[in-house]
């Protein structure tokens, strides 16, 4: 499968509010080519040139226009899940790219098995508060698996950034050149190659020119394992078609749109439904309040009667989501200085959010701009039952910016917390990010106890799969019109 990203390329938003669900016509059929019996009488070149036509064709559909390069500076810092850069060496942009790059990318996808239920054999339109969801959980993850210092070996270089003159200069550099300065694409991205071939414009780096790659087998064996998890096949526990199912216990069916919160308690439950996952447990904050005495009781799950050879830790990693709501119909400009402390955490994994109904997975920012990665790209699906499936298009190389002022209220954050320690400094350290809001009431809070003790029937981690109720987080927005992403669960 020929390697893509969305290098050159955004999502066009302008007047009405884009809808990202598909027609009646397209759930009947795709709208993705022709029927398959008249794709199987044609010959394999006449399908590939049918292919690229129509990846293409999708993309300009669901919004894709040409644009300028992604524009960084060198005099502030950029902060990507939780570390500073700041780009006035060479080696500053090195260590952010391996970074950036190493970070899972999952998009829209087209021709998977088709959907229980329905017709559709792709997400296209509908599936990208799914895609940033993914993009969250695969981040907790890797961060539970993987070392610490972990750096994809198999690096591609940026695409479609520019930064400014970097200084000192490279000797063998002439005066005057941006570093780096990558021409835009829109039929190559980041390489329209071979998986297999050994050259092709915008090549890959190997590990012996990635510095701080580690190419360790294991390791990278566990991260192919990681990205098979996500994969669009009915047998990945993370992958569209279980949260598919597991979206209609909340009213929710394959093609409706799906908000941040809801997505949210998806990814709870499917965590606490694999096997796998007896280390790790997923907590939904309920009425932007995480209770502390609810996270204690799940992670202090007695492992050594359920799996003596942990080691007796008594302790299960959390990954903590906190739906909130920042202004009423546009994002407050109050909690704007707040998102950025948030970010700034180590133990802050992201934020699912975006535009209006168009997700985003947030995972930086620089000045007043948020940096993230787009599930908006259709790509053919990858068969990650194969045991040396291909990852390029699991990793994205074309940074992109969007002003916080763009940000849709409606989001769920993300954090991650290995061990008890770790959850105490998490609690220390998010709720001083949250009193930098200039506003009376935080974003959300942390409290002693459990939520039944405040009149809360149930933990958001509990066993209790009903209905969800809506609710909303903001204080002094509650009586505002919300839009259709602002979707808050009580269980």
């Amino acid at each position: 499968m020929n390697s893509v990203s969305p290098s050159g390329v955004q999502y066009r938003v302008g007047g009405a509010a884009h809808d990202d669900r598909p027609s009646a016509q397209s759930r009947h059929h795709n709208g993705h080519g022709p029927e398959p019996d008249a794709i199987r009488e044609e010959p394999d070149e006449v399908d590939r040139l049918k292919a690229k036509f129509i990846s293409a064709w999708n993309n300009v559909k669901y919004g894709w226009t040409v644009k300028s390069k992604t524009s960084f500076n060198k005099t502030s810092p950029l902060f990507l899940m939780g570390q500073s850069y700041l780009f006035n060496s060479e080696d500053e942009v090195e260590r952010f790219r391996q970074v950036f790059v190493s970070c899972v990318w999952l998009t829209y996808r087209r021709e998977f098995p088709q959907l229980e239920g329905s017709s559709l054999t792709t997400d296209c339109g509908w599936g990208c508060m799914l895609r940033s969801g993914q993009m969250l959980l695969a981040q907790g993850l890797l961060l539970h698996l993987l070392p610490t210092d972990w750096r994809w070996s198999d690096c591609h270089p940026l695409a479609d950034v520019d930064f400014e003159l970097l200084k000192p200069r490279s000797p063998s550099r002439p005066a005057g050149m941006s570093l780096p300065s990558f021409s835009s694409s829109w039929t190559s991205p980041i390489s329209q190659r071979d998986p297999g071939s050994g050259s092709a414009e915008g090549h890959r780096r190997t590990p012996e020119q990635c510095p701080a790659a580690r190419h360790d087998p294991q390791v990278e064996a566990l991260h192919r394992k990681v990205v098979s998890w996500f994969g669009d096949h009915p047998s990945a526990p993370f992958g569209v078609h279980q949260l598919v199912e597991l979206g209609k216990e909340s009213g929710k069916r394959a093609g409706d749109w799906y908000g941040p919160s809801i997505v949210a308690h998806m990814l709870r439950k499917a965590v606490a439904r694999t096997p796998e996952f007896h280390s790790l447990a997923v907590y939904v904050a309920q009425d932007c309040t995480v209770y502390k005495g609810d996270v204690m009781g799940l992670c202090e799950s007695a492992l050594t009667q359920e799996r003596p050879e942990s080691g007796g830790t008594g302790w299960k990693s959390v990954i903590i989501l906190v739906p909130v709501r920042l202004g009423g119909e546009s994002l407050n400009p109050s909690y704007i200085e707040c998102v950025k402390n948030i970010l700034k955490l180590n133990c802050c994994i992201g934020i699912i959010g975006g535009k209006p109904k168009h997700s985003l997975f947030f995972i930086g920012f620089q000045d007043d701009q948020l940096l993230y990665l787009d599930p908006h790209y259709c790509q053919p699906v990858v068969d990650v039952t194969q045991g040396n499936f291909s990852l390029e298009s699991f990793h994205c190389n074309s940074p992109r910016k969007m002003n916080f002022s763009r940000m849709d209220p409606s989001c769920t954050i993300g954090f991650y917390a290995q061990t008890k320690k770790d959850f105490e400094s998490l609690c220390s350290a998010v709720s001083e990010a949250l009193s930098s809001s200039k506003e009376k009431y935080p974003i959300f809070t942390f409290v002693e106890g459990m939520g039944q003790n405040y009149g809360l029937e149930g933990q958001s981690a509990g066993s209790q799969d009903g209905p969800a109720n809506i609710f909303s987080c903001n204080r002094t927005s509650r009586n505002n019109k919300r839009g259709s992403t602002d979707e808050f669960v009580l269980l």
